[in-house]
């Protein structure tokens, strides 16, 4: 048996990534801690929301994008690589499987002129800003 040197620097770490996930106003996102997502930078450019969303490895096939109500949701798997009868690790960091986020949008955005756009592995979600109600009706949003 070997000893696995404790790295205590690495559970600080995994504490900050928990507390910063934490829903926020006014885009409060929700994901359970047991589950990996991506990461995303939400702000505003242009009279828009603007989101970007790291998915490499992804494909825009793999990322569906639906506007429910005031709720944003992404949704996507990345699968595992072929794997090995043996492997020999020495570090695993990446994270494999279904992810959900949902983000809880501000009152102006206009859910009607929704448009997303994956490449290179960067998802891009442009909502342009108005005044006016929540409609509350789902809409799938295709990605190009």
């Amino acid at each position: 048996m070997s000893l696995i040197k404790w790295e205590p620097l690495n559970d600080i770490e995994a504490i900050m990534d928990r507390a910063l996930a934490m829903p926020s106003f006014p885009f409060g996102a929700t994901m359970p801690w047991n589950e990996w997502g991506p990461r995303v930078d939400i702000y505003e450019a242009n009279g828009n929301y603007q989101f970007k969303v790291d998915l490499p490895g992804l494909r825009r096939d793999d990322v569906s994008v639906t506007v429910s109500g005031d709720r944003l949701t992404l949704q996507g798997e990345r699968k595992k690589e072929k794997e090995e009868k043996h492997p020999r690790f020495h570090r695993v960091e990446r994270s494999y499987g279904s992810f959900s986020r949902s983000f809880t949008l501000p009152d102006d955005a206009d859910l009607d002129a929704v448009k997303a756009h994956c490449e290179n592995g960067e998802l891009t979600i442009t909502i342009p800003r108005r005044a006016g109600a929540i409609d509350t009706h789902a809409v799938n949003i295709p990605v190009d």
